[in-house]
């Protein structure tokens, strides 16, 4: 039987010499001093070279990038400098500078002060995938798709033809060449979620892979998604229907959260509404496992501005220190983050321009509600302020404790 794929980077020169640090799944790490950095180089006078936050490892076995965070002294990759900030800078201006990514391979030689680590990649790296547009046609690389921006699906309103129901049809054009296994994969996982039945989750029907592509039929939903609702944002008599909306979610991901499935990509556009015949909304949280599903069979390609890493506008820092081991917690802090965006049309975040967006979710906090919308009330900004808590932990831990502080505050 083959091995599973890896990335391992082992300590070949410096204290933690023949050190080793392996990884088998889809996550991001820190390297630097910091007590949240995984490796973790040693706080001491003979590492006052790195950085705490030195570089960021984004890593989907069997492939790797590494980026510079504006170090003091910079990250070296087989003695090339990658990034370093310039001479007399603050680390603040040194995080201004966003240095590109750079792609490990087997055996380079990653240097960070004086701790020098030696990579290992086991399995065959994937080449980017060519794939045909199902709008138009068109052939292109899907990495290079990607690195540009573009979303790699695509939405349609379907029939169902046995049954003549209407329903959402979903295809997605995977980054990398989507072998046997890596398809097998990514349907067991999908299909995991097909057992989330909550009337505040959007059904999964259906999912499978055909013509280079992979399709997911869900549960169509007439009202569109929170993101495209503007009534919503900034309107002082609104303020309880987006509180009563996101209650909703909360109801959904409770029920996910309870077998085990954490969403890790919360944000308004997700969050789906269904108007009925009496024009009432019910929200519907959509898209469960399908990033994870797509991470876990190798097809999401690389780059942390990729939507499977989650949207730095909605993200927890916990979830960039270690993005495999995504907790319940993680979900609540980014539903509240787009409620705060709901309501304010703002993200909770400052993200300075040029700044690295990566190092800003790890560097800073969330800015008080009121600040940005002082129309608020106050009870109702508390809560949501606590759920954008972060340290020493994430405000709310249950969905059920976030839904009943909103809906007291109201």
């Amino acid at each position: 039987m083959p091995h599973p794929a890896a990335v391992t980077l082992t300590v070949v020169q410096g204290q933690l010499e023949k050190t080793e640090f392996a990884f088998e799944e889809r996550t991001t790490c820190l390297i630097g001093r910091a007590r949240d950095c995984h490796p973790r180089l040693p706080d001491d006078e003979h590492h006052r070279t790195v950085s705490r936050h030195h570089c960021l490892l984004d890593i989907n076995p069997p492939d790797a990038c590494v980026r510079d965070f504006g170090s003091r002294n910079g990250t070296y990759l087989n003695d090339q400098k990658i990034g370093q900030r310039e001479e007399g800078h603050t680390p603040e201006q040194g995080a201004a500078t966003t240095f590109r990514e750079h792609r490990l391979t087997d055996g380079d030689e990653l240097r960070i002060g004086s701790t020098v680590f030696r990579v290992t990649i086991r399995g065959e790296q994937l080449a980017p995938a060519v794939v045909r547009c199902v709008s138009c046609g068109r052939e292109e690389s899907a990495e290079l798709n990607a690195r540009a921006g573009d979303h790699l699906c695509a939405v349609y309103l379907a029939r169902h033809e046995a049954t003549g129901h209407e329903v959402a049809l979903k295809v997605m054009l995977p980054r990398v060449a989507a072998n046997q296994v890596a398809r097998t994969r990514f349907l067991r996982e999908v299909l995991v979620t097909q057992e989330l039945r909550h009337p505040h989750i959007a059904t999964l029907h259906d999912a499978g892979f055909a013509n280079g592509t992979f399709y997911l039929t869900t549960e169509f939903c007439t009202g569109g998604s929170l993101d495209r609702l503007h009534t919503l944002r900034g309107d002082r008599g609104q303020i309880p229907e987006a509180v009563r909306l996101y209650a909703q979610a909360l109801e959904g991901l409770e029920h996910a959260h309870a077998r085990s499935v954490v969403h890790r990509d919360i944000s308004p556009s997700n969050i789906l509404l269904h108007r009925d015949a009496g024009g009432r909304l019910t929200a519907k949280v959509s898209d469960f496992g399908i990033a994870k599903a797509f991470d876990l069979a190798g097809l999401s390609g690389l780059t942390r501005a990729g939507a499977t890493a989650g949207k730095p506008s909605f993200v927890p820092r916990q979830q960039v220190v270690d993005f495999r081991r995504a907790t319940p917690a993680m979900d609540l802090w980014s539903l509240a983050a787009s409620l705060y965006w709901t309501l304010t049309g703002h993200v909770p975040r400052d993200f300075p321009a040029g700044q690295d967006p990566w190092l800003a979710v790890l560097r800073a906090p969330a800015v008080p509600i009121r600040e940005r919308a002082p129309h608020v009330p106050r009870a109702l900004a508390e809560v949501i302020d606590h759920a954008l808590t972060e340290e020493p932990r994430i405000g709310f831990e249950t969905s059920a404790d976030l839904r009943r502080a909103l809906l007291a505050a109201l």
